[in-house]
């Protein structure tokens, strides 16, 4: 898929080639909408309010994180979110509780990730709607369902749609799948409830957000924090397996860390050879993390990420799932 990407973010003669398949892609995309719109396909309502979380492009755009800020705002304002995530890359094929101690090759690294954080209830199934109805039996407490990465999941109607972009990238070419980066036309992004700009400029009706991360913590004793001082004159790999790995290098130089560079694809399922080399500290993404445990030794380290958002965007939804509008603990 790294060749490909390429070329999404250039003008090569590829998206030429590749223009037949995007007008196809396009067209399936717009039909499968419309049978939606008419009510041929039937949609899911579920018996509480869904706040949907997602982008119109392939490749990491800040997705979970986003989720994750998001759980905490409307855990602060005194509700009692639930997250349910398709589990991409996990082989689970009926809807399952993600708990800290699941397997990433089961549930998925971003649900594990998820999961680990201890703020609320973790779901995946491929059927969102299938995996929250099960969910809701199990966690009645819950009054909010956050579906991460569930833009395209049209069978599952939703309140708030919230489109997550890449402020440094935005849509690459602007061209549709394969010959560019979308899932769906940028001429989406007027229809959703708000667009948030993951880094980058947001515009004057566009909420921002940051990611932040400053400190380390052990794989294997996650007590243990370090800053990143703690790795001058150590000799320092940085490994991830993300949608973006050079934001992950790029926060590491932000933090004056010397390392050596590892980049794998998204969702990598790592193996002990992946790691065959010499080093006195591994930093790792808290994504990849979850899948490294059975390799992990004293010298993997961990940089916590967390997403700063403007608290506007927590209102908005407030406003739009609950009766008074803004309702506080």
């Amino acid at each position: 898929m790294h060749w490909l990407e390429y070329h999404w973010y250039r003008l090569t003669p590829l998206h030429m080639l590749l223009l037949p398949v995007s007008l196809l892609f396009s067209l399936l995309v717009s039909l499968r909408r419309v049978l939606y719109r008419l009510g041929i396909l039937t949609r899911i309502k579920l018996p509480v309010p869904v706040v949907i979380v997602g982008n119109i492009s392939v490749g990491g755009t800040g997705k979970t994180p986003l989720t994750l800020a998001l759980a905490e705002q409307l855990l602060l304002h005194g509700m009692t979110p639930l997250i349910v995530s398709r589990g991409y890359g996990g082989s689970a094929r009926q809807p399952l509780q993600v708990t800290i101690d699941c397997n990433a090759s089961l549930v998925g690294d971003e649900p594990l990730l998820m999961a680990r954080r201890l703020l609320c209830p973790v779901w995946i199934g491929k059927d969102r709607a299938a995996a929250a109805t099960a969910a809701l039996q199990i966690h009645p407490e819950c009054n909010v369902l956050l579906c991460d990465d569930g833009l395209q999941h049209y069978r599952l109607q939703r309140d708030v749609e919230i489109a997550v972009i890449d402020g440094v990238r935005g849509m690459g070419n602007g061209w549709m799948l394969p010959a560019g980066p979308l899932r769906e036309p940028v001429a989406r992004l007027e229809t959703v409830d708000a667009v948030v700009v993951n880094g980058g400029q947001a515009e004057a009706a566009q909420f921002s957000m940051q990611l932040q991360g400053e400190v380390f913590y052990n794989l294997l004793e996650p007590e243990k924090i370090v800053a990143a001082g703690y790795f001058k004159g150590l000799n320092t790999h940085a490994v991830a397996g993300i949608g973006r790995p050079e934001r992950y290098f790029q926060q590491l130089q932000a933090l004056e860390i010397s390392f050596i560079a590892h980049a794998f694809a998204d969702h990598h399922p790592y193996r002990a050879t992946d790691f065959a080399f010499s080093f006195d500290a591994l930093l790792l993404t808290e994504k990849d993390a979850v899948k490294c445990s059975t390799y992990a030794d004293a010298r993997f380290w961990v940089l916590r990420v967390d997403a700063q958002i403007d608290p506007a965007l927590a209102e908005l939804i407030l406003r739009k799932i609950t009766p008074d509008g803004c309702k506080t603990a």
